[in-house]
Protein backbone atom coordinates (compact mmCIF):
# COMPACT_ATOMS: atom_id res chain seq x y z
CA UNK A 1 0.00 0.00 0.00
CA UNK A 2 2.35 2.68 -1.20
CA UNK A 3 0.02 5.57 -0.55
CA UNK A 4 -1.92 4.21 2.36
CA UNK A 5 -1.33 5.76 5.79
CA UNK A 6 -3.56 3.71 8.02
CA UNK A 7 -3.17 4.57 11.68
CA UNK A 8 -3.45 3.17 14.21
CA UNK A 9 -16.74 15.79 33.95
CA UNK A 10 -16.35 19.11 32.17
CA UNK A 11 -13.16 20.64 30.89
CA UNK A 12 -11.60 23.56 32.77
CA UNK A 13 -12.47 27.13 31.84
CA UNK A 14 -10.02 28.65 29.41
CA UNK A 15 -8.18 31.80 30.33
CA UNK A 16 -7.70 33.15 26.82
CA UNK A 17 -9.89 34.13 23.90
CA UNK A 18 -7.93 31.63 21.79
CA UNK A 19 -9.54 28.72 23.58
CA UNK A 20 -13.17 29.77 23.31
CA UNK A 21 -15.70 28.02 21.09
CA UNK A 22 -17.26 30.63 18.84
CA UNK A 23 -20.38 30.62 16.70
CA UNK A 24 -21.83 33.30 14.44
CA UNK A 25 -24.97 35.01 15.69
CA UNK A 26 -25.71 37.37 12.83
CA UNK A 27 -23.01 39.99 13.46
CA UNK A 28 -22.50 38.88 17.08
CA UNK A 29 -20.44 35.98 18.47
CA UNK A 30 -21.40 33.57 21.17
CA UNK A 31 -18.63 32.83 23.64
CA UNK A 32 -19.05 29.41 25.19
CA UNK A 33 -16.63 28.58 27.97
CA UNK A 34 -15.14 25.15 28.66
CA UNK A 35 -17.60 24.12 31.35
CA UNK A 36 -20.98 22.46 31.31
CA UNK A 37 -22.25 24.99 33.79
CA UNK A 38 -21.48 27.93 31.55
CA UNK A 39 -22.95 26.04 28.59
CA UNK A 40 -26.17 25.73 30.56
CA UNK A 41 -26.15 29.46 31.25
CA UNK A 42 -25.61 30.16 27.55
CA UNK A 43 -28.42 27.78 26.61
CA UNK A 44 -30.91 29.99 28.44
CA UNK A 45 -30.14 32.89 26.15
CA UNK A 46 -32.20 33.12 22.91
CA UNK A 47 -29.96 32.68 19.87
CA UNK A 48 -30.47 34.51 16.60
CA UNK A 49 -29.52 31.73 14.15
CA UNK A 50 -31.28 29.15 12.04
CA UNK A 51 -31.88 25.77 13.66
CA UNK A 52 -29.89 23.59 11.27
CA UNK A 53 -30.93 19.95 11.31
CA UNK A 54 -28.39 17.44 9.96
CA UNK A 55 -29.58 14.77 7.54
CA UNK A 56 -30.69 11.54 9.27
CA UNK A 57 -27.98 9.59 7.42
CA UNK A 58 -25.42 11.34 9.64
CA UNK A 59 -24.87 10.97 13.37
CA UNK A 60 -24.09 14.43 14.75
CA UNK A 61 -23.58 14.81 18.50
CA UNK A 62 -21.47 16.80 20.92
CA UNK A 63 -21.57 19.48 23.55
CA UNK A 64 -20.77 22.05 20.85
CA UNK A 65 -23.50 20.83 18.48
CA UNK A 66 -25.58 24.01 18.64
CA UNK A 67 -22.48 26.19 18.49
CA UNK A 68 -20.86 24.66 15.41
CA UNK A 69 -23.74 23.36 13.29
CA UNK A 70 -24.75 26.74 11.74
CA UNK A 71 -21.40 26.82 9.91
CA UNK A 72 -21.81 23.29 8.51
CA UNK A 73 -24.79 23.71 6.23
CA UNK A 74 -23.73 20.87 3.93
CA UNK A 75 -24.67 18.45 6.70
CA UNK A 76 -28.30 19.01 5.71
CA UNK A 77 -27.58 16.88 2.63
CA UNK A 78 -27.60 13.07 2.75
CA UNK A 79 -24.35 11.12 2.73
CA UNK A 80 -24.21 9.33 -0.64
CA UNK A 81 -21.30 6.88 -0.98
CA UNK A 82 -19.97 6.47 -4.50
CA UNK A 83 -21.69 3.48 -6.16
CA UNK A 84 -20.06 0.07 -5.68
CA UNK A 85 -16.77 1.51 -4.31
CA UNK A 86 -18.47 3.09 -1.32
CA UNK A 87 -20.68 0.12 -0.53
CA UNK A 88 -17.89 -1.97 1.01
CA UNK A 89 -15.55 -0.60 3.66
CA UNK A 90 -12.52 -2.52 2.45
CA UNK A 91 -13.08 -1.67 -1.20
CA UNK A 92 -13.39 2.01 -0.26
CA UNK A 93 -10.30 1.99 1.96
CA UNK A 94 -8.14 0.31 -0.68
CA UNK A 95 -9.52 2.35 -3.59
CA UNK A 96 -8.78 5.62 -1.79
CA UNK A 97 -5.27 4.45 -0.89
CA UNK A 98 -4.31 3.48 -4.43
CA UNK A 99 -6.50 5.43 -6.86
CA UNK A 100 -7.20 8.81 -5.29
CA UNK A 101 -5.51 11.56 -7.31
CA UNK A 102 -2.32 13.16 -6.01
CA UNK A 103 -2.37 16.98 -6.38
CA UNK A 104 0.91 18.28 -7.73
CA UNK A 105 2.54 21.18 -5.93
CA UNK A 106 6.03 22.21 -4.95
CA UNK A 107 6.98 21.88 -1.30
CA UNK A 108 9.86 23.36 0.68
CA UNK A 109 11.29 21.17 3.43
CA UNK A 110 12.48 22.40 6.81
CA UNK A 111 14.20 19.91 9.13
CA UNK A 112 13.57 20.70 12.78
CA UNK A 113 16.03 19.32 15.31
CA UNK A 114 14.28 18.45 18.57
CA UNK A 115 15.58 18.80 22.12
CA UNK A 116 16.60 15.14 22.28
CA UNK A 117 18.55 15.49 19.00
CA UNK A 118 15.77 13.84 17.01
CA UNK A 119 14.53 15.27 13.71
CA UNK A 120 11.16 15.93 12.12
CA UNK A 121 10.49 17.32 8.65
CA UNK A 122 8.13 20.25 8.08
CA UNK A 123 6.94 20.59 4.48
CA UNK A 124 5.70 24.07 3.54
CA UNK A 125 4.27 25.15 0.19
CA UNK A 126 7.06 26.80 -1.78
CA UNK A 127 6.52 30.53 -2.34
CA UNK A 128 3.88 31.02 0.36
CA UNK A 129 6.20 33.20 2.45
CA UNK A 130 6.14 35.75 -0.37
CA UNK A 131 2.51 35.23 -1.33
CA UNK A 132 0.76 35.31 2.05
CA UNK A 133 0.65 38.05 4.70
CA UNK A 134 2.24 37.19 8.09
CA UNK A 135 -1.13 37.02 9.84
CA UNK A 136 -2.59 34.37 7.51
CA UNK A 137 -3.96 31.46 9.56
CA UNK A 138 -1.60 28.49 9.79
CA UNK A 139 -2.81 24.91 9.44
CA UNK A 140 -0.60 22.05 10.71
CA UNK A 141 -1.34 18.65 9.16
CA UNK A 142 -0.57 15.40 11.03
CA UNK A 143 -0.72 12.31 8.75
CA UNK A 144 -1.48 8.76 9.87
CA UNK A 145 0.95 5.98 10.80
CA UNK A 146 3.94 5.92 8.38
CA UNK A 147 2.24 8.73 6.40
CA UNK A 148 3.57 12.06 5.22
CA UNK A 149 3.21 14.88 2.73
CA UNK A 150 3.26 12.36 -0.14
CA UNK A 151 -0.16 10.97 0.81
CA UNK A 152 -3.18 11.86 -1.30
CA UNK A 153 -5.54 12.76 1.55
CA UNK A 154 -2.89 15.09 2.99
CA UNK A 155 -2.27 16.79 -0.36
CA UNK A 156 -5.98 17.38 -1.04
CA UNK A 157 -6.45 19.03 2.35
CA UNK A 158 -3.31 21.08 1.80
CA UNK A 159 -4.51 22.36 -1.58
CA UNK A 160 -8.02 23.19 -0.34
CA UNK A 161 -6.73 25.17 2.64
CA UNK A 162 -4.12 26.96 0.56
CA UNK A 163 -6.76 27.98 -1.98
CA UNK A 164 -8.65 29.58 0.90
CA UNK A 165 -5.65 31.72 1.80
CA UNK A 166 -4.28 29.55 4.59
CA UNK A 167 -0.61 28.82 5.20
CA UNK A 168 -0.20 25.05 5.47
CA UNK A 169 2.60 22.88 6.83
CA UNK A 170 2.80 19.08 6.91
CA UNK A 171 4.34 17.63 10.07
CA UNK A 172 6.24 14.51 8.95
CA UNK A 173 7.08 12.47 12.05
CA UNK A 174 10.47 10.87 12.57
CA UNK A 175 11.26 8.58 9.65
CA UNK A 176 8.02 9.38 7.81
CA UNK A 177 7.82 11.18 4.48
CA UNK A 178 11.56 10.47 4.08
CA UNK A 179 12.34 12.60 7.13
CA UNK A 180 15.67 11.78 8.78
CA UNK A 181 16.00 9.59 11.87
CA UNK A 182 18.90 10.83 14.00
CA UNK A 183 18.35 8.97 17.28
CA UNK A 184 17.25 5.48 18.30
CA UNK A 185 13.77 6.78 19.06
CA UNK A 186 10.98 6.87 16.48
CA UNK A 187 7.56 8.30 17.24
CA UNK A 188 4.51 6.76 18.85
CA UNK A 189 0.90 7.30 19.90
CA UNK A 190 2.14 8.10 23.41
CA UNK A 191 4.89 10.60 22.62
CA UNK A 192 3.86 14.27 22.54
CA UNK A 193 7.29 15.88 22.68
CA UNK A 194 7.55 16.45 18.94
CA UNK A 195 4.11 18.03 18.52
CA UNK A 196 4.87 20.40 21.39
CA UNK A 197 8.05 21.52 19.66
CA UNK A 198 6.44 21.78 16.21
CA UNK A 199 3.52 23.91 17.43
CA UNK A 200 5.90 26.15 19.42
CA UNK A 201 8.22 26.51 16.42
CA UNK A 202 5.43 27.36 13.98
CA UNK A 203 3.88 29.78 16.46
CA UNK A 204 7.17 31.62 16.99
CA UNK A 205 7.69 31.89 13.24
CA UNK A 206 4.24 33.41 12.68
CA UNK A 207 3.36 35.19 15.96
CA UNK A 208 0.56 37.23 14.35
CA UNK A 209 -1.25 34.18 12.98
CA UNK A 210 -3.82 31.88 14.58
CA UNK A 211 -2.76 28.23 14.60
CA UNK A 212 -4.97 25.24 13.76
CA UNK A 213 -4.32 21.53 13.22
CA UNK A 214 -5.85 18.56 11.39
CA UNK A 215 -4.86 14.98 12.18
CA UNK A 216 -5.71 11.67 10.55
CA UNK A 217 -5.69 8.23 12.18
CA UNK A 218 -2.62 7.92 14.44
CA UNK A 219 -1.95 11.63 13.79
CA UNK A 220 -5.45 12.37 15.06
CA UNK A 221 -4.82 10.32 18.19
CA UNK A 222 -1.63 12.28 18.89
CA UNK A 223 -3.39 15.59 18.20
CA UNK A 224 -6.32 14.89 20.56
CA UNK A 225 -3.96 13.72 23.30
CA UNK A 226 -2.03 16.97 22.86
CA UNK A 227 -5.25 19.01 23.09
CA UNK A 228 -6.23 17.22 26.28
CA UNK A 229 -2.84 17.59 27.90
CA UNK A 230 -2.56 21.28 27.03
CA UNK A 231 -6.24 21.80 27.93
CA UNK A 232 -6.91 25.50 28.64
CA UNK A 233 -3.28 26.42 27.78
CA UNK A 234 -3.41 25.07 24.23
CA UNK A 235 -2.00 27.53 21.65
CA UNK A 236 -4.22 26.13 18.88
CA UNK A 237 -7.39 28.02 17.98
CA UNK A 238 -9.13 24.92 16.64
CA UNK A 239 -8.52 21.34 15.56
CA UNK A 240 -10.01 18.50 13.52
CA UNK A 241 -9.64 14.76 14.16
CA UNK A 242 -10.35 12.30 11.33
CA UNK A 243 -10.49 8.47 11.48
CA UNK A 244 -9.15 8.56 15.03
CA UNK A 245 -8.75 5.06 16.54
CA UNK A 246 -9.44 6.72 19.95
CA UNK A 247 -9.39 3.50 22.03
CA UNK A 248 -6.19 1.69 21.03
CA UNK A 249 -6.89 -1.64 22.82
CA UNK A 250 -10.21 -1.90 20.94
CA UNK A 251 -8.53 -0.89 17.67
CA UNK A 252 -5.78 -3.46 18.24
CA UNK A 253 -8.37 -6.16 18.92
CA UNK A 254 -10.15 -5.50 15.60
CA UNK A 255 -6.92 -4.96 13.69
CA UNK A 256 -6.06 -8.64 13.88
CA UNK A 257 -9.42 -9.97 12.67
CA UNK A 258 -10.58 -11.04 9.22
CA UNK A 259 -9.56 -8.91 6.26
CA UNK A 260 -7.94 -6.36 8.61
CA UNK A 261 -4.92 -8.68 8.68
CA UNK A 262 -4.10 -7.30 5.22
CA UNK A 263 -3.79 -3.77 6.61
CA UNK A 264 -1.82 -5.03 9.59
CA UNK A 265 0.76 -6.72 7.35
CA UNK A 266 0.99 -3.71 5.03
CA UNK A 267 1.63 -1.29 7.87
CA UNK A 268 4.09 -3.63 9.56
CA UNK A 269 5.98 -3.84 6.28
CA UNK A 270 6.05 -0.03 6.02
CA UNK A 271 7.36 0.26 9.58
CA UNK A 272 10.04 -2.34 8.91
CA UNK A 273 11.21 -0.46 5.82
CA UNK A 274 11.62 2.73 7.84
CA UNK A 275 13.43 0.82 10.57
CA UNK A 276 15.83 -0.94 8.21
CA UNK A 277 16.88 2.38 6.67
CA UNK A 278 18.16 3.40 10.08
CA UNK A 279 19.09 0.02 11.57
CA UNK A 280 22.65 1.13 12.40
CA UNK A 281 21.25 3.44 15.08
CA UNK A 282 20.07 0.35 16.93
CA UNK A 283 23.27 -1.69 16.61
CA UNK A 284 24.28 -3.17 20.00
CA UNK A 285 21.50 -1.22 21.72
CA UNK A 286 20.82 -4.01 24.23
CA UNK A 287 18.31 -3.71 27.05
CA UNK A 288 14.78 -4.99 26.49
CA UNK A 289 14.85 -4.18 22.77
CA UNK A 290 14.09 -7.11 20.48
CA UNK A 291 15.64 -5.80 17.30
CA UNK A 292 15.16 -8.99 15.21
CA UNK A 293 11.44 -8.98 16.11
CA UNK A 294 11.05 -5.33 15.08
CA UNK A 295 13.11 -5.70 11.90
CA UNK A 296 11.07 -8.68 10.71
CA UNK A 297 7.68 -7.81 12.21
CA UNK A 298 4.70 -9.34 10.46
CA UNK A 299 2.23 -7.26 12.48
CA UNK A 300 2.19 -3.75 13.93
CA UNK A 301 1.95 -5.27 17.41
CA UNK A 302 5.17 -7.25 16.88
CA UNK A 303 6.94 -4.04 15.86
CA UNK A 304 5.55 -2.24 18.90
CA UNK A 305 6.54 -5.12 21.17
CA UNK A 306 10.09 -5.28 19.84
CA UNK A 307 10.79 -1.55 19.61
CA UNK A 308 8.11 1.06 20.33
CA UNK A 309 7.02 0.02 23.82
CA UNK A 310 10.67 -0.24 24.96
CA UNK A 311 11.62 3.17 23.52
CA UNK A 312 8.82 4.84 25.46
CA UNK A 313 9.06 2.92 28.71
CA UNK A 314 6.07 0.57 28.61
CA UNK A 315 5.99 -2.95 30.04
CA UNK A 316 4.36 -4.44 26.95
CA UNK A 317 2.58 -3.50 23.73
CA UNK A 318 -0.74 -3.88 25.54
CA UNK A 319 0.47 -1.51 28.27
CA UNK A 320 1.52 0.95 25.55
CA UNK A 321 -1.91 0.84 23.88
CA UNK A 322 -3.79 1.17 27.17
CA UNK A 323 -1.89 4.30 28.13
CA UNK A 324 -1.83 6.02 24.74
CA UNK A 325 -5.53 6.24 23.84
CA UNK A 326 -6.91 9.68 23.01
CA UNK A 327 -10.35 8.60 24.22
CA UNK A 328 -9.05 9.39 27.71
CA UNK A 329 -8.22 12.99 26.68
CA UNK A 330 -11.58 14.25 25.39
CA UNK A 331 -12.78 15.37 28.85
CA UNK A 332 -9.86 17.80 29.11
CA UNK A 333 -10.08 19.30 25.61
CA UNK A 334 -10.65 23.04 25.88
CA UNK A 335 -10.12 23.92 22.21
CA UNK A 336 -12.84 23.83 19.52
CA UNK A 337 -12.61 20.28 18.16
CA UNK A 338 -14.41 18.60 15.27
CA UNK A 339 -14.19 14.79 15.12
CA UNK A 340 -15.28 12.95 11.96
CA UNK A 341 -15.51 9.15 11.92
CA UNK A 342 -16.96 6.49 9.62
CA UNK A 343 -19.29 3.95 11.22
CA UNK A 344 -17.80 1.16 9.10
CA UNK A 345 -14.12 2.10 9.60
CA UNK A 346 -12.18 -1.19 9.77
CA UNK A 347 -9.20 0.38 11.58
CA UNK A 348 -10.90 2.86 13.93
CA UNK A 349 -13.91 0.95 15.30
CA UNK A 350 -17.06 2.92 15.95
CA UNK A 351 -17.49 1.32 19.36
CA UNK A 352 -14.22 2.94 20.46
CA UNK A 353 -15.53 6.49 19.99
CA UNK A 354 -15.90 8.25 23.37
CA UNK A 355 -19.41 9.49 22.57
CA UNK A 356 -20.43 10.31 26.14
CA UNK A 357 -17.37 12.49 26.77
CA UNK A 358 -17.82 14.26 23.43
CA UNK A 359 -21.49 14.93 24.21
CA UNK A 360 -20.57 16.39 27.61
CA UNK A 361 -17.71 18.60 26.38
CA UNK A 362 -18.99 22.01 25.16
CA UNK A 363 -16.00 22.31 22.80
CA UNK A 364 -16.48 19.08 20.85
CA UNK A 365 -18.60 18.01 17.88
CA UNK A 366 -18.72 14.49 16.45
CA UNK A 367 -19.91 13.56 12.94
CA UNK A 368 -20.23 9.87 12.07
CA UNK A 369 -20.91 8.90 8.46
CA UNK A 370 -22.60 5.56 7.65
CA UNK A 371 -19.83 4.61 5.19
CA UNK A 372 -16.33 5.88 4.52
CA UNK A 373 -13.94 3.09 5.39
CA UNK A 374 -10.58 4.22 6.74
CA UNK A 375 -9.25 7.43 5.17
CA UNK A 376 -11.70 6.84 2.36
CA UNK A 377 -14.93 8.85 2.27
CA UNK A 378 -15.27 8.32 -1.47
CA UNK A 379 -18.39 10.48 -1.75
CA UNK A 380 -19.44 13.99 -2.69
CA UNK A 381 -18.84 16.10 -5.76
CA UNK A 382 -15.16 15.15 -6.09
CA UNK A 383 -15.71 11.37 -6.00
CA UNK A 384 -14.38 8.95 -6.93
CA UNK A 385 -10.75 10.09 -7.40
CA UNK A 386 -10.87 13.60 -5.95
CA UNK A 387 -10.84 14.99 -2.44
CA UNK A 388 -12.55 13.08 0.39
CA UNK A 389 -16.13 14.03 1.35
CA UNK A 390 -14.78 15.41 4.61
CA UNK A 391 -12.55 18.16 3.18
CA UNK A 392 -15.21 20.85 2.54
CA UNK A 393 -16.69 20.27 6.01
CA UNK A 394 -13.28 20.57 7.63
CA UNK A 395 -12.62 23.87 5.87
CA UNK A 396 -16.09 25.24 6.67
CA UNK A 397 -15.42 24.49 10.34
CA UNK A 398 -11.94 26.03 10.34
CA UNK A 399 -12.96 29.07 8.29
CA UNK A 400 -15.80 29.77 10.69
CA UNK A 401 -13.47 29.59 13.68
CA UNK A 402 -10.91 31.84 12.01
CA UNK A 403 -13.48 34.46 10.99
CA UNK A 404 -14.94 34.54 14.48
CA UNK A 405 -11.52 34.63 16.15
CA UNK A 406 -10.24 37.39 13.84
CA UNK A 407 -13.36 39.49 14.40
CA UNK A 408 -13.07 39.10 18.15
CA UNK A 409 -9.37 39.94 18.10
CA UNK A 410 -10.18 43.05 16.07
CA UNK A 411 -12.81 44.17 18.55
CA UNK A 412 -10.46 43.55 21.47
CA UNK A 413 -7.66 45.39 19.67
CA UNK A 414 -9.94 48.36 19.01
CA UNK A 415 -11.01 48.46 22.62
CA UNK A 416 -14.66 47.93 21.65
CA UNK A 417 -14.86 44.79 23.80
CA UNK A 418 -14.08 44.99 27.50
CA UNK A 419 -13.87 42.50 30.35
CA UNK A 420 -17.24 43.70 31.57
CA UNK A 421 -18.93 42.75 28.32
CA UNK A 422 -20.95 39.59 27.80
CA UNK A 423 -21.23 38.86 24.08
CA UNK A 424 -24.29 36.75 24.67
CA UNK A 425 -26.19 39.97 25.44
CA UNK A 426 -23.89 42.47 23.74
CA UNK A 427 -21.09 42.19 26.33
CA UNK A 428 -18.22 39.77 27.11
CA UNK A 429 -17.72 38.16 30.53
CA UNK A 430 -14.14 37.79 31.57
CA UNK A 431 -13.46 34.04 31.79
CA UNK A 432 -11.85 34.13 35.20
CA UNK A 433 -14.75 36.09 36.68
CA UNK A 434 -17.19 33.73 35.01
CA UNK A 435 -15.34 30.72 36.38
CA UNK A 436 -15.49 32.01 39.94
CA UNK A 437 -19.23 32.68 39.57
CA UNK A 438 -19.95 29.24 38.18
CA UNK A 439 -17.91 27.39 40.80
Amino acid sequence: MARASIGSAAAPVSSSFRHLSLRPLSSVFLVRSCSTASAAVAAKTPLMSDNLIPHPSLEVVGGARDAFLPALKSLQNPYHPYPIIGWNRHAETIFAAFFRSLPDLKLRRECLRTKDDGSVALDWVAGDDRRLPPDSPVLILLPGLTGGSQDTYVRHMLVRARNKGWRVVVFNSRGCGNSPVTTSQFYSASFLGDIYEVVAHVGSRYPKANLYAVGWSLGANILVRYLGQESHSCPLSGAVSLCNPFNLPIADEDFRKGFNIVYDKALANALCKIFKKHALLFEDIGGEYNIPLAANAKTVKEFDEGLTRVSFGFKSADDYYSNSSSSDSIKSVCTPLLCIQAANDPIAPSRGIPRKDIEENPNCLLIVTPQGGHLGWVAGSDAPTGAPWTDPIVMDFLDNLEQAKSALDLEVGNGSVTDDTNILTGTLIDNQKQNSILT
